[in-house]
């Protein structure tokens, strides 16, 4: 069946400034200033109106900034709880579900929540973008989703990975050619493969995905507080989601400032209730000290906290927390808190969630709900509250075991410490 589908009408405005322009292509940062600041989207339809599920995500593209429409699309799967809420004794818990679950309706393949960003970056590019090579680092799902993504839609892309986290790198079938793979030596972090990101797209022909500063990486997350709202009918009370950069909670406090302004789903922002991986929590000290900046954070110390975690893909050492319209702003404006929560408390809860509401969690996704149960028990969440779980990841195990998997290899490893010319002639014998 074909879809007609229409480009998105929108602006780009500057958090800092407050300055309005155009998008004048992939625009990451606000022309003309030098105060560092995120750029959101001012879309021309103030009220949202859903397109319909053959759109799949793009349900949602009256807020994703996007010119076109890639084949493939899931959008997130809200649901109220039965089993969960009895079992914490709440009378309005939500679950917004990104995964594969399809008793549920849920059938992204990559089983994260990181096909909304996917799906709504490749709806931003533009015909200049279409002749490079996107770059895109990842501790895992991110790489997952941007591989199978770009490659039922035959987009050139080039990821960094950590070589510790190539065991994450699985689809169901063989990728295009044009989804191509390098890793940072073992040791390495998430931290490292950014490093050799930045040092690619420095090169002729490539280009940066951009992380948080893309409005549409951001307004792709922020699909699942839309699913949520849309479903309750009313903007929720607290939020809980697993972080590593915390771009899906800017993500949600701008979805929510949405629909103060949409006017249908109330006028309150809901409390960010955010969580982290401990002993890898440089988010929760810097909030815990009431620093804007981040705090000082050991190369070494921080190596050795991302391999002690499960929940690899929340191991950002610079996260967009300080800049101007980022994470430390989000959670002052909402009166947010950042929890913490260990392997083995991630561990149970993950049994817990399987038990019963019936579905497997990726281990940050068993974060946030670790962090839910602790937030319960300490009495930080009414009983009656209106409350949306994240879960961003899940059913990974009910996937593997109904497919054949197919793992995408390095076309290199590189030093932790490569040289540019190590970098330049790995990059040169890649083709597209």
């Amino acid at each position: 069946m074909k879809i007609n589908f229409t480009p998105t009408d929108y602006k780009l405005q500057s958090v800092a400034s407050g300055n309005i322009f155009n998008d004048r292509g992939w625009l990451l940062d606000p022309p003309g200033e030098s105060k560092p600041s995120l750029i959101r989207a001012l879309y021309k339809n103030k009220q949202l109106q859903l397109k319909g599920q053959e759109f799949g995500l793009y349900t949602f593209a009256d807020w994703m900034p996007v010119g076109r429409m890639l084949k493939g699309s899931s959008a997130p799967v809200t649901y109220k709880s039965i089993g969960l809420a009895k079992a914490l004794s709440l009378e309005n818990l939500y679950i917004t579900f990104s995964g594969y679950w399809p008793e549920k309706g849920a059938t992204m393949p990559t089983c994260s929540f990181k096909e909304t960003e996917a799906y709504s970056v490749g709806g931003r590019m533009t015909d200049a973008q279409k002749s490079k090579v996107l770059v895109v680092a990842s501790a895992g799902n991110t790489a997952r989703a941007f591989a199978q993504v770009c490659s039922d839609n035959e987009i050139p892309l080039l990821l960094c990975v950590p070589e510790a986290n190539l065991d994450v790198l699985w689809f169901e079938k063989p990728l295009h050619s044009c989804v191509k793979l390098l890793a940072t030596e073992k040791g390495s972090d998430y931290f490292d493969a950014i490093h050799l990101s930045n040092q690619i797209i420095g090169l002729e022909g490539f280009y940066a995905e951009g992380g948080a500063k893309n409005v549409a990486r951001r307004d792709g997350m922020g699909t699942t507080v839309l699913s949520a709202t849309t479903f309750i009918g009313r903007i929720p009370d607290y939020y809980f989601q697993a972080i590593g950069s915390g771009t899906g909670a800017i993500a949600a406090w701008e979805a929510n400032l949405r629909f103060i302004e949409d006017g249908r789903f109330g006028s309150h922002k809901m409390k960010l209730m955010v969580s982290q991986n401990h002993p890898f929590i440089p988010i929760k000290k810097a909030w815990e000290a009431h620093s804007r900046e981040m705090l000082h954070y050991d190369h070494q110390e921080a190596r050795c906290h991302f391999d002690e975690i499960d929940a690899k893909v929340l191991s950002n050492r610079k996260p967009p927390y300080p800049i101007k319209g980022g994470l430390f702003d989000a959670l002052s404006d909402t009166g947010g808190m950042v929890f913490s929560a260990t392997n083995h408390e991630a561990r149970d809860a993950n049994l817990l969630f399987q038990e019963i509401e019936g579905v497997d969690l990726h281990p940050a996704a068993a974060i946030a709900t670790a962090s839910l149960i602790k937030a319960v028990e300490q009495g930080l969440v009414e009983k009656d509250a209106v409350i949306m779980l994240n879960i961003t990841g899940g059913g990974e195990a009910l996937f593997k075991a109904s497919h054949q998997l197919h793992y995408l290899k390095p076309e290199a490893i590189l030093p932790t410490e490569a040289s540019i010319t190590e970098i330049e002639q790995a990059v040169a014998k890649l083709n597209w």
